[in-house]
C-alpha cells in the first residue's frame, strides 16, 4: 500500500514510540527505515473518562507520541513523523495489562480461559503539521486449557511482558482458536490501518504545502 509514497517516506526521520519489538517487526514489515525511542509517558489515563477502550488506547498512544516529541527536537533537514501504539485486552468491562507476577499471569489467564475477549489497539501518528490518532479492536476465542497448560505456559516466560499474560505471535497463539478481526490488532500494530492513516497524513502534508 506504501508503494506509491515510498520516495516520501524515506525522506522522512520517522520514530517508533515503543520498546515493543512486536511492533518494531512488523513496523519494519511496512518496509520502513527508523528509530526507536521508548516513550516515557506513565500511561495513567483512566479508561473510565473515555467513550469506550478503543478511544481509551488511542488516546494513550497519542500521549506517547506527544512525549517524544515534547523530548527529541525536530529534524531541520527532513520531515519528522512519530508512530506511538497502545495495545489492551479485555474481558467483561475489566482490562489486563501486562501481569506483575506469575500468579497474576495464571489469574488472567483463567479468567479468558475458554472465553472471547476484546483486543483493542490504539495509534497515533504525528508530525510537524498533522496530528492523527484511531483505533482498531479484535474478538479473540481462546480455548479451553487446562490448569497444567497454563502453568506450563507461564513457564515458558512468554506472558509475562504482554498485555493479557499471552502473545499470539508465539507460543500463545497454540491456545487461541480462532480470531474475528485484524490478527495484528492482536500483535499490537494493525498493518492496514496505519498503512491507510500514513497515507492519509502524507496526502494532507502535500495538500498543505501547495
Amino acid at each position: 500500500m506504501l508503494e506509491p509514497i515510498r520516495h516520501l517516506l524515506d525522506n522522512f526521520h520517522i520514530i517508533l514510540a515503543s520498546s515493543s519489538p512486536r511492533r518494531s517487526e512488523l513496523l519494519t514489515n511496512l518496509g520502513l527505515k527508523f528509530d526507536v525511542i521508548p516513550s516515557h509517558f506513565e500511561e495513567d489515563l483512566d479508561p473510565k473518562s473515555f467513550p469506550n477502550y478503543g478511544n481509551f488506547a488511542a488516546e494513550t498512544a497519542h500521549q506517547k507520541v506527544l512525549d517524544i516529541s515534547r523530548r527529541i527536537p525536530p529534524d531541520v533537514s527532513r520531515p519528522q513523523l512519530i508512530v506511538g501504539a497502545d495495545t489492551i485486552v479485555t474481558l467483561d468491562g475489566k482490562m489486563f495489562g501486562k501481569p506483575k507476577n506469575q500468579d497474576e499471569a495464571f489469574n488472567y489467564l483463567s479468567e479468558l480461559n475458554n472465553r472471547t475477549h476484546t483486543v483493542y489497539t490504539g495509534v497515533a501518528l504525528k508530525s510537524a503539521e498533522l496530528e492523527m490518532k484511531f483505533h482498531t479492536c479484535a474478538n479473540v476465542s481462546m480455548a479451553k486449557l487446562s490448569e497444567e497448560v497454563i502453568k506450563a505456559y507461564i513457564n515458558t516466560g512468554e506472558p509475562m511482558d504482554k498485555a493479557g499474560a499471552y502473545g499470539i505471535q508465539g507460543i500463545g497463539a497454540t491456545l487461541i482458536e480462532k480470531i474475528d478481526g485484524c490478527y495484528f490488532t492482536v500483535m499490537g500494530l494493525p498493518l492496514h490501518e496505519t498503512s491507510k492513516h500514513i497515507i492519509k497524513l502524507c496526502e494532507e502534508i502535500k495538500t498543505k504545502q501547495l
